[in-house]
């Protein structure tokens, strides 16, 4: 049976770590270590694992008790309660390996404060295969094997069906339909029971665990269900507001309105527009950011009316920088 790792050593903490020195510990591993972020994958698992048990009081108590949180993995009368012999009290003895070293010695533990190891594992001592043939290696489910399965804007916005080939628990490679639904978000997750890593002892394989990664699009992005854009105007539609015609994710073309006096950032919401609701019924906003497109070279004509627009503001009084005091 493997030796179960120190997970204090892997998340870099004290024994005496208190839960929010151990969150916070984790919360940075993890950051670093993600495979999105390119860190190792199986280091990435041996922080979840050792946060998993160390984050849990419970199994916490039995790890520092025992050295593992697997219930399974302690033989019978490790218990501490009542009728159990506790981590230090083996009749006298300071510790499990206390006891394993008086029996290598030859001392034996028969009658020691009324211990006998063969309470332990149901007589016929420590020969032939694991402890007398009485004590069998427990079956161990096999770890979650995860996937990143890059996928478009526009295939995450419409739903598709991708192939992954990795390997399942017999060694061999196998192909698998990954089906993404319409509005999948990035980050978000479908498991395939039974294809990870195989089990030990008997035991059931893990699951596989494919992410989706949504790649960039030059004209939106994803909050959610909402889709966002900006949408650039020039200064007289802005001023004057204006009827404008923009391209939707849905493929379609709508026109929207322009609020006169419209301010850089100015925020225009269209229900419905957005994404579909991967977890509910309907679709999302279209969020459209309007950005105001100020010309950087002007013809003449241009120019002159900039200019005669400026002097129409200053015999208006009007002074932008009023409330600045100069």
């Amino acid at each position: 049976m493997a030796a179960t790792p120190d997970y204090y050593k892997t998340l870099g903490v004290s024994r005496s770590a208190t839960d929010e020195e151990i969150k916070k510990a984790y919360r940075k591993l993890a950051r670093t270590n993600h495979p999105d972020a390119g860190g190792d994958e199986e280091k990435f698992k041996e922080i979840n694992e050792a946060y998993e048990v160390l984050s849990d009081k419970k199994k916490r108590k039995l790890y520092d008790q025992y050295g593992t949180a697997d219930e399974q993995r302690i033989p019978y009368g490790w218990g501490g309660g009542a009728g159990g012999a506790g981590a230090s009290g083996f009749g006298g003895f300071g510790s499990w390996a206390d006891i394993l070293d008086s029996i290598r010695r030859g001392e034996g533990v028969a009658g020691a404060g009324g211990f006998n190891v063969d309470d332990i594992f149901g007589g016929g001592g420590f020969g032939g295969s694991g402890f007398g043939g009485q004590y069998q290696p427990q079956p161990q489910k096999g770890r979650d094997m995860n996937v990143t399965l890059n996928v478009s804007f526009d295939e995450a916005f419409n739903g598709c069906v991708k192939k992954v080939s990795v390997r399942n628990p017999q060694g061999d490679v196998e192909t698998l339909d990954v089906k993404v639904p319409a509005g999948a978000v990035d980050g978000g997750r479908v498991r395939f029971r039974g294809k990870g890593a195989a089990g030990a002892n008997g035991g059931p394989a893990g699951d596989l665990l494919v992410t989706t990664k949504i790649s960039e699009h030059p004209l939106y992005s994803r909050h959610g269900a909402d889709v966002l854009m900006t949408v650039p105007i020039t200064v007289s539609e802005a001023a004057l507001g204006a009827k404008i015609v923009i391209p939707a994710p849905d493929g379609t073309k709508i026109r929207v309105s322009v609020p006169a006096g419209s301010q850089d950032g100015t925020e225009l919401k269209i229900s419905g527009k957005g994404a579909p609701n991967v977890k509910g019924s309907g679709s999302g906003a279209l969020r459209i950011t309007f950005h105001v497109e100020i010309p950087k070279h002007m013809t003449e004509q241009q120019e002159q009316a900039m200019i005669d627009f400026q002097a129409a503001c200053e015999h208006a009084g009007q002074n932008v920088r009023e409330h600045l005091g100069v």
